[in-house]
């Protein structure tokens, strides 16, 4: 039976391939964005289309009413002066429209690491609104707790073809869960689509198997013809002024920061790995398929 669902975030690398299943499928999808005419390549696959934003309640209410589930997430932004304060705003108009409209289903965008509310830098908002999106009566909640996405390494490609090195803030030696973007939206819209979760549950999505910085930038010299490609872990206060020169605030950035450098404490690895939490792309797979390409073009 085709389902009426609701995306947000539908400009993002989740958001956008979750619609593409969802629509490919015949479903009834409704996408809310700020800025419409990124997502304008939908409505000829069958998209419903309204401009609207995290901090619109009264159109997050109206969209939701009616709907048989929704995809939410917590959207980072580069300008907020106090993050957390931002993201207990964002779960405060979340909650408001999912008790106004009566919806019953939601699937949340999380993270791994996300049962930490201190110590992990940007998740310590996505576990705080783990939390408060449990407190919702009679509404399903599924909280997606997703591993690295490998789509961040392709933030780096200037960094590699610039410098001659790949590098991040994390330490380049402890390996983490890291997955590709097309594992974590398989696996969401199948849940919003078949609504088979019931009260509040988690599901990791964790990749083929944990990575080190380094291994995976090894991955990358080989492919782009460079074996021999470093890693190299930032200093913090390089990165941070790297940050604060593209307009970032100095709270995100010391957020974004803190979740890097928190890395080798163990809060990624919290999840355990079984077959439900395990996913098919490799990193050679995803090398192969989307770094190498959008390498070239660069």
């Amino acid at each position: 039976m085709k389902k009426k669902i609701v995306i947000l975030g539908a400009t993002g690398t989740v958001g956008s391939k979750i619609s593409s299943i969802l629509l490919n499928e015949g479903h009834h999808v409704i996408l809310i964005a700020r800025h419409t005419e990124k997502i304008e390549e939908y409505r000829s696959l069958g998209a419903e289309i309204i401009a609207g934003d995290i901090t619109d309640v009264e159109t997050l209410t109206n969209t939701f009413k009616g709907a048989d589930s929704a995809f939410v997430l917590l959207p980072d932004n580069v300008q907020a002066e106090n993050t957390r304060d931002y993201q207990r705003q964002v779960t405060s108009n979340l909650i408001e429209a999912i008790e106004q409209s009566g919806i019953k289903y939601i699937v949340n965008m999380s993270s791994v690491g996300s049962h930490m509310h201190e110590g992990n830098g940007m998740m310590a908002g996505t576990g705080e609104q783990e939390v408060r999106l449990n407190q919702l009566k009679d509404v399903n909640v599924l909280h997606i707790r997703s591993a690295y996405f490998m789509e961040n390494f392709l933030r780096t490609i200037g960094l590699v073809k610039k410098m001659g090195f790949n590098g991040t803030v994390a330490d380049g030696d402890h390996a983490i869960p890291m997955v590709a973007t097309q594992d974590v939206a398989k696996i969401t819209a199948m849940h919003l689509a078949n609504l088979d979760f019931n009260g509040k549950s988690v599901h990791a999505v964790m990749g083929p198997r944990d990575y080190t910085y380094r291994e995976f930038t090894n991955i990358i010299g080989k492919a782009i013809g460079n074996p021999e490609l470093p890693y190299v872990q930032v200093p913090a206060d390089q990165a941070k002024q790297a940050f604060l020169s593209n307009g970032f605030t100095e709270d995100f950035a010391d957020n974004l920061i803190g979740m890097g450098t928190a890395i080798r404490t163990g809060f990624m690895n919290y999840q355990k790995r079984d077959d439900s939490t395990t996913t098919p792309t490799t990193a050679e797979d995803f090398v192969n398929e989307v770094y190498f390409p959008a390498y070239s073009k660069q």
